[in-house]
């Protein structure tokens, strides 16, 4: 990918700010940006580039510095960086397994060493955080539900609110599997196989991912299926085993 020029501006004041401490910058997300537009930076709303730097040391005058031009990077189209001190990346894999995993399949170096090479992260931790993650969802639907008081308005609302987030954890699962750098149809269809549920049960939910609101009546058809997939969602990710 060809690297924006606000991009540079900010290696540049990075450079300014931690001189020879600033070890690497790196652009991340920008093929899963492009597949799901809704996802947003901390921007002004529209899709923003988000970027990581790999730092020696960080203390509060170099925070403070950055601070003062976080309005400039939004204007220029840019999320807040992610600024990460020398080897914190790596050894915080295993607790970040899903957010860190997406960076190491999707990122382009902008400048110093890739700070990524040999990394990869274990399909054991990969594994646990997407059975919390997929019991947390089934919980929040059950829950969600019940406090819709049965109205299919609110019905609506809960499951366009809660299907960015089920399909990114489709996407962590079907790299739990080794499926990668996917668009959504490939991960819902993907997913449907693996669950065993009637094709396109899932991508129906997965769709709504960038969708401001959908009728009632489509709620009301779609909840139980919903709800169906994240109950065998559950359960696949917690007998998976890594063969």
């Amino acid at each position: 990918m060809s690297i924006p020029d606000g991009v540079r501006v900010l290696e540049r004041e990075l450079r300014g700010i931690c001189g020879q401490r600033l070890h690497s910058l790196v652009v991340y997300g920008q093929r899963s940006a492009a597949r799901s537009p809704a996802q947003h930076g901390h921007g002004d709303g529209e899709a923003a580039v988000r970027t990581m730097a790999i730092v020696d040391g960080l203390n509060a005058a170099d925070l403070r510095a950055c601070a003062a031009l976080t309005a400039s990077w939004h204007d220029r189209g840019l999320a807040t960086p992610l600024l990460v001190a020398a080897h914190e990346f790596e050894r915080s894999l295993d607790a970040f397994p899903l957010e860190f995993g997406a960076i190491l399949a999707d990122h382009v170096v902008v400048s110093g060493r890739n700070p990524f090479d040999g990394l990869r992260v274990d399909a054991a931790d990969l594994r646990r955080t997407c059975e919390v993650q997929a019991r947390s969802h089934l919980l929040h639907l059950r829950e969600g539900f019940l406090e819709t008081g049965g109205r299919p308005d609110a019905l609506a609302v809960l499951i366009v609110d809660s299907a960015p987030a089920f399909a990114a954890l489709l996407a962590s699962v079907a790299r739990l599997q080794g499926v990668a750098d996917a668009d959504a149809g490939a991960v819902s269809r993907h997913a449907e196989r693996a669950l065993d549920v009637p094709g396109g049960i899932v991508a129906d939910v997965v769709k709504l991912a960038g969708v401001a609101e959908i009728p009632s009546a489509e709620a009301v058809r779609l909840f139980p299926a919903y709800l169906e997939a994240s109950e065998r969602l559950v359960q696949y990710v917690d007998g998976w085993r890594a063969k």
